[in-house]
């Protein structure tokens, strides 16, 4: 039994096991997570995202990016000031952004590893099918929250934890990369924890709100 990376919560339940990995899942939190052991290097990683085909100009990409995209430029005031959360060598959803007339700083470990960025405060912060790679998932959750201000926009977009039998056969978990998958309970959890507004904007995609506090 290990301790839920997300929540620190101590009681964790195996949740599946097969030929690649163990998974648990958090009692509290209904995180479910590979096997520590399991977790790929660095190099392991980077060889598979130098693999991804995330190309911009891919109009079939930017209509996947685009149900997390327009639901939030619905919500944003004009010109604001955003950062796109591990965005990848092919930052797509940032040009999108950017083309909608906001300004947009970019940061990736891999691809965009500048730390300054990450010392900055954001009207909102987008991190699309990347929350299921991190490897210390409250660090980086953490991460997202101190740069996103007061009134701002989380944006995110990960495929979403079902039930246990249909995570059996899930394709989303053969990609050694993803190691932390989430549910709807998962976010219901951390909204409710750090006093965010949650919305769900399509099956895959979801944007939370920090209010303004009085």
């Amino acid at each position: 039994m290990h301790s839920c990376p997300l929540c620190h919560a101590q009681s964790t339940r195996l949740y599946h096991q097969d030929k690649q990995r163990v998974y648990w899942q958090c009692v509290a939190c209904e995180l479910v997570f590979a096997e520590p052991d399991s977790l790929p290097s660095p190099t392991q990683e980077k060889a598979v995202y130098d693999c991804h085909e995330n190309d911009p100009a891919d109009e079939g990409y930017r209509r996947f990016l685009n149900k997390l995209a327009a639901p939030l430029l619905a919500r944003l005031p004009a010109q604001s000031k955003g950062i796109d959360f591990g965005c990848g060598p092919g930052p797509a959803l940032a040009q999108m952004l950017e083309k909608a007339g906001h300004t947009m700083a970019l940061y990736d470990p891999f691809f965009a590893p500048f730390a300054d960025v990450l010392e900055q405060q954001y009207d909102f912060v987008t991190c699309t099918e990347a929350i299921e790679h991190f490897h210390h998932p409250a660090k980086e959750w953490a991460q997202l929250l101190a740069m996103l201000k007061p009134g701002g926009y989380l944006g995110l977009m990960t495929k979403l934890v079902l039930d246990a039998k249909r995570f059996a056969n899930w394709h989303y978990k053969l990609d050694p990369t993803h190691v932390s998958f989430f549910s709807r309970k998962t976010f219901e959890f951390l909204a409710q924890r750090d006093g965010l507004e949650l919305e769900f904007v399509a099956d895959d995609a979801m944007i939370l709100h920090r209010p303004w506090r009085h």
